[in-house]
């Protein structure tokens, strides 16, 4: 039996023409454009009009990725659309889809797992095409994520943005696509980012509306915690599952919400950081489309090349992660390339001992640089909440003085 590979041959991005800066946050809440851009990266955010919905960016960045595909609507067997902001909640955003790109009769259902719902869902896709159940598969990450944020909510109104992204899966015998991969979830850490109204556990009532619960709410320091505690580790799984040593990855998407936590993996990992897409600066967080979008964005950028080895990682609500390595490789071969396809890697030869030295060597470093930064983060977080307490205690009294002299 010929075995089957889930080759992306098709990419799309969009995002609304509202932007949404710094300086128009600092109008709304008590932060500052420097404050924003020292602690995430965050310059500006796209955010959606009122009357366009989640489905309308989608469709965009997917009309895109079929076209660069070459792929008719109709040609389509399967749609997965992960979001976590649908028009509605019911139906699914994938048949509403479905429907507007003319796709009749194509099977579709949305998928949530937070940000790192995109990553689910080209796993998801590679699986369908991998056992021969469809040959072409849309994947959507899209969110309209605006609509459910508190933007009197420092926490929140600084972070997110709308945006959609779209790859086009198909089949192919010819070597390429997804390597290895890895999905978790800590459901222990469900409430570090959540929305606490709206669903059957509180649903909509005068009270959710009074306490406004019906928008996100995020614990930062537990996200970036649950973040730098995770997504290290699992990149070095899947790194070592691939076949691959580390030296033969030559790109990395990461999920696009804070650039301390990109500096910090690429820190870990000793990985150039030119080597690193980074678009959050003009988009913020768009969660489930922000992989697509910066896969989308280093295509269109010439960051990545055929032939090229990508590791894409996300994490999210839930707390859920996502790791991927994949063959980039969007150009369909002809039949007699299809035989052989000189610059894959044969799995046969990357598994000599000589390649799971090296992987092991790398790991084994790369841990070490990570417990390292963990020890040293244990002794001065404590420190500097010490500082800022003892500051802001001296900055109070300081202000009593001054209203006794006054006095």
């Amino acid at each position: 039996m010929t075995q089957r590979y889930a080759r992306i041959t098709g990419w799309g991005k969009y995002v609304p023409a509202r932007r949404l800066t710094n300086y128009d946050l600092e109008q709304i809440v008590d932060t500052t454009d420097e404050w924003i851009t020292s602690h995430t990266g965050i310059r500006e955010r796209r955010i959606a009009e009122p009357n366009e919905t989640t489905v309308d960016m989608a469709l965009h960045a997917s009309r895109i990725a079929l076209e660069r595909a070459q792929v008719q609507p109709e040609e389509l067997d399967l749609i997965i659309f992960a979001t976590s902001s649908p028009d509605y909640f019911v139906p699914a955003a994938a048949s509403l889809l479905q429907n507007r790109l003319g796709a009749a009769g194509v099977p579709a259902f949305d998928l949530s797992a937070g940000c790192t719902g995109s990553i689910y869902a080209l796993v998801t896709a590679t699986q369908f095409v991998q056992t021969g159940a469809y040959r072409r598969v849309l994947v959507v990450g899209a969110e309209k994520i605006s609509a459910g944020i508190d933007y009197t909510d420092r926490n929140t109104a600084i972070m997110f943005g709308d945006g959609a992204g779209a790859l086009m899966l198909e089949a192919s015998n010819s070597p390429t696509g997804l390597l290895s991969f890895e999905l978790g979830s800590d459901g222990a850490l469900w409430d570090a980012l959540y929305c606490p109204g709206g669903g059957s556990a509180n649903p909509f009532s005068e009270k959710v509306l009074a306490n406004r619960e019906q928008y996100l709410r995020m614990d930062g320091k537990r996200v970036f915690k649950f973040t730098a505690k995770t997504v290290t580790r699992s990149i070095q799984n899947v790194v070592e599952s691939s076949g691959l040593p580390f030296s033969e990855i030559d790109y990395m998407v990461p999920h696009q919400s804070n650039v301390r936590i990109i500096e910090l993996l690429t820190s870990r990992l000793k990985f150039d950081p030119d080597k690193v897409m980074v678009n959050l600066d003009r988009y913020g967080n768009t969660s489930a489309a922000a992989i697509p979008m910066a896969l989308a964005d280093a295509a269109d950028q010439g960051k990545i090349a055929e032939g090229d080895h990508i590791v894409l990682a996300g994490f999210g609500a839930g707390m859920t992660w996502g790791t991927a390595v994949i063959h980039w490789e969007p150009t369909k071969p002809s039949e007699e390339q299809a035989i052989l396809v000189e610059n894959w890697p044969i799995r046969e030869a990357l598994q000599l001992q000589a390649n799971k030295v090296r992987a092991a060597v790398w790991s084994a470093q790369v841990t070490a640089r990570t417990k390292a930064q963990e020890a040293s983060m244990s002794v001065m977080v404590p420190f500097y909440t010490w500082q800022r307490k003892r500051k802001k205690a001296k900055a109070q009294q300081d202000e009593e003085n001054t209203d006794q002299q006054q006095g």
